[in-house]
């Protein structure tokens, strides 16, 4: 009989002591969760940047790595830079040294070898992890995301990318071997980027 109450009122949306409550307010807090935006990660130069700041554009979030075979990555992502951030593009290189341990430098080796070699001038953030219990809490969002057309789990390699909509949303998942430029990247951008 005690059963049959405490799942009536359950139900209803009652909480009995020490039983949780399956209340609205828990899908909002994973709602809040979902949007990639709200957190504070470290610049290159180590301040607080609350990620809040970019509202509004179009993001393309990637794991970088200068000793990479896809580090030629960094011109394309240079290139998509200059070509669109006057249109609200914003292009955030987050270096990691998961794997391979193809990042190995320091904040200051990391910013004199993307601007001495690819002339980098998008936003390049603090080391992170991006797998494992280790990873930056940005990445734990977007890798729980079920995202086209990668969908979800860990990071493969370095530069995947995730490409985040003016509405603070992630809207596509690309694999590292896709370039930046390539065609899907850039219909989604473009997409994106005509959305006010």
């Amino acid at each position: 009989m005690f059963k049959r109450i405490a799942l009536l009122l359950l139900m209803v949306g009652v909480a009995l002591p020490g039983c949780p409550s399956a209340s609205v307010p828990v899908e909002k807090e994973a709602k809040k969760v979902s949007r990639p935006l709200s957190f504070t990660v470290k610049s290159l130069g180590g301040e607080d940047v609350d990620l809040s700041k970019y509202d509004g554009k179009v993001v393309m979030i990637v794991n970088v790595a200068s000793k990479c075979g896809l580090t030629p990555q960094y011109e394309q992502l240079q290139a998509l830079h200059e070509k669109h951030s006057k249109d609200g593009l914003a292009i955030l290189g987050f270096p990691c040294n998961q794997f391979l341990s193809q990042e190995p430098g320091t904040a200051d080796e990391i910013k004199e070898f993307c601007r001495v070699n690819y002339g980098v001038r998008f936003d390049i953030f603090a080391k992170v992890e991006v797998n494992g219990d280790g990873a930056c809490d940005l990445y734990k969002n977007l890798t729980a995301l079920d995202t086209k057309p990668v969908g979800p789990g860990k990071i493969s390699w370095n530069f995947e990318k995730f490409i985040i909509g003016r509405n603070g949303e992630v809207v596509a998942r690309f694999s590292p071997r896709t370039k930046p430029d390539d065609a899907e990247v850039l219909k989604v951008i473009e997409a994106e980027l005509a959305k006010q």
